[in-house]
């Protein structure tokens, strides 16, 4: 359910990025979940892009056959599969769909993104994510339907009703670059602890653990590490070095703690605006289905 691209071309400037889609009279385009717009006699000329500020432009010209459409798209992953994704900011590939440790059934991919560190005013990239759910989410939903996701990326009762419902999700992280595991570690709590103002002795606990998974840990280039919330109050963690992770390493037991770092992620002030702005997107075509 991921997800097409954007184009990219010289004219009047917009705020998000356009797709010039051609409709013939004898057909009207769809938007395929897997390649883009598909149907009729749809057309969509496309390039891959990734960063939600990134402006665009539009030609005045219009094709000799049929009408032009210009439809407004948030920032998504490439579809190069019909197996998996690749996040085009970083090329790495994400499966459609998941059987993460710990979890009781396949996970279905609904969006991907890159995470970004600025050293002396550039830009680095440390890793891709890949966010998944259970399929079954779109139930929970349904009265988002027919909404835009420029409407679904600014909910912040969407996202905490997601993170609240008692299906499973994970955020697979792939990292680009290497990175020691205490580094990996103050980066996340960079974003739990400021967010629990007085933690409970479990909190604590639970962050301990939490720390001492990356504590000594080399994470090399490629190292995925799975954040699974099995439960609102119950988050898995797995790391693996040496391809997918085959078990869960620790169990975080905090309420607090496990919707904190889900806030980071998918709150008002993202820590990666490319995934949170894509998983609009891949809830968006999801209930459109």
């Amino acid at each position: 359910m991921v997800l097409g691209a954007a184009l990219m071309s010289a004219g009047t400037p917009c705020a998000a990025p356009l797709v010039n889609l051609a409709i013939s009279a004898s057909g009207r385009g769809q938007l395929n979940p897997l390649s883009g717009f598909t149907g009729g006699a749809a057309a969509v000329n496309s390039s891959a892009f990734s960063l939600p500020s990134q402006t665009c432009y539009n030609r005045s010209a219009a094709p000799r056959k049929g009408r032009v459409h210009w439809v407004r798209l948030l920032p998504r992953a490439s579809v190069k599969s019909t197996d998996f994704i690749v996040e085009p900011a970083t090329d790495v590939k994400f499966q459609k769909d998941l059987q993460v440790p710990g979890c009781s059934s396949p996970l279905s991919l609904l969006g991907a993104g890159y995470r970004e560190k600025v050293f002396a005013i550039i830009g680095v990239k440390v890793y891709a994510a890949g966010f998944y759910a259970d399929a079954s989410i779109a139930d929970m939903l349904q009265s988002w339907k027919g909404r835009p996701a420029t409407e679904i990326i600014e909910s912040s009762s969407l996202f905490e009703s997601l993170f609240e419902d008692y299906r499973e999700k994970c955020l697979q992280i792939v990292l680009v670059r290497d990175v020691d595991g205490q580094t990996f570690w103050n980066a996340l709590n960079d974003v739990i602890s400021p967010r629990i103002k007085e933690p409970s002795v479990a909190d604590k606990e639970a962050l301990e653990t939490f720390r001492g998974t990356f504590h000594g840990r080399p994470l090399n280039k490629g190292t995925i590490i799975l954040l699974t919330w099995a439960e609102p109050s119950k988050m898995l963690v797995s790391i693996s070095s040496m391809g997918f992770p085959s078990s869960v390493d620790a169990t975080i037991e905090s309420h607090s703690v496990a919707s904190t770092l889900f806030d980071g992620f998918f709150g008002p002030s993202p820590v990666s605006p490319s995934l949170k702005a894509s998983i609009a997107n891949g809830i968006m075509i999801l209930l459109d289905q």
